[in-house]
């Protein structure tokens, strides 16, 4: 009796050994497929296409945080587009997220970062911090977000031989889907933009926009193959404030060719616009009568007042005043 109840006993035991051995198995196994899909994830958020021409290269890959986190670490990260011309390489990336809600993702890249395409453009990047978080959904990517410390990029384009360099102080981008649009929402705090043989009329502003593009949803997780070529959307608005009540304002529809040049119809506000006088005057003293005639010209479109509208027409990258009055070339995408 003793015997047969010992025995009992020692069945049990083992069925329970082994039912915790496979359970460990199965989760550990678990656990890896998370962390490979929160690799695939991560890298499509970097580089958002999904085909056959592009490839990412996590460097000095290791998964990290078992048994209760899922995380991710790669020295260096590598992205081809060669379908489209594109490539980039980042700093070191790291990524987690907890085994109990593995849809909600965070993640930190470090730079510099370097971006080429095939229309010339090149892009080089640093900052002192760059975090990230994103959820995702049973097809993709439903929403993510990202904020920037301390940005500084340079943008070249051997197409027109433009130069721009931009600092901002806090950069911030979020990112939905929305019924097949996407929205997307973009702020710099304590910016500085110079653009090679334009005017450069103010040290320091703010700006944010708001923007809709028709169609191309699938873009935030590399689903849409398209990207920006042929998109069209919708500028809501896209203010620049310079403080002192020095204010632009930009809204109207846009879209971008095939060839990537970008054409559209805005309306463009400045408000106060004495104070902008000013301030171009005091900045580019040798052109402060032509800023004087401009001044007087927008002032007869506003009826005499301190408020101004005009129109911002830019077709096939050329960008003028109305139509006739040109500014310069935007180079494509």
């Amino acid at each position: 009796m003793a015997a047969s109840s010992q025995s009992g006993s020692g069945r049990k035991f083992w069925l329970l050994g082994l039912g915790i051995v496979l359970f460990i198995a199965i989760y550990t196994g678990g656990w890896f497929y998370a962390a490979a899909h929160l690799k695939e994830t991560v890298l499509k958020v970097i580089a958002p296409r999904s085909t056959a021409g592009v490839s990412g290269e996590c460097a000095d890959i290791d998964f990290r945080g078992y048994p209760f986190r899922i995380g991710l670490y790669c020295s260096k990260v590598g992205v081809d587009d060669n379908t489209n011309g594109v490539s980039a390489s980042f700093g070191e990336l790291r990524s987690a997220a907890q085994v109990y809600a593995p849809g909600r993702i965070v993640w930190e890249l470090d730079s510099p970062a370097e971006i080429r395409t095939a229309n010339g453009l090149s892009i080089s990047a640093q900052w002192a911090n760059l975090q990230s978080s994103l959820v995702t959904r049973l097809r993709g990517i439903d929403r993510t977000s990202m904020v920037i410390d301390g940005l500084k990029a340079t943008a070249v384009s051997s197409y027109t031989g433009q130069t721009v360099n931009v600092d901002a102080g806090r950069t911030e981008v979020h990112l939905r889907q929305n019924a097949g649009d996407l929205d997307g929402a973009f702020s710099l705090q304590d910016a500085n933009a110079v653009i090679k043989d334009w005017p450069q009329v103010f040290p320091k502003f703010s700006a944010s926009a708001d923007i809709t593009l028709a169609g191309r949803g699938g873009m935030i997780d590399g689903s849409d193959p398209q990207g920006l070529y042929g998109a069209s959307g919708e500028l809501r608005k896209a203010v620049a404030d310079i403080g002192d009540g020095k204010v632009m304002t930009l809204t109207g529809p846009f879209s971008f060719d095939e060839q990537g040049f970008l054409s559209g119809k805005f309306k463009l506000e400045i408000e106060q616009l004495g104070p902008w006088r000013d301030s171009l005057k005091q900045a580019l003293p040798e052109i402060a009568k032509t800023v004087d005639t401009a001044a007087k010209l927008l002032k007869a479109l506003a009826v005499g007042g301190d408020k101004v509208s005009v129109d911002l027409v830019v077709q096939h990258g050329n960008a003028t005043v109305s139509g006739f009055i040109p500014l310069g070339t935007i180079p494509p995408i």
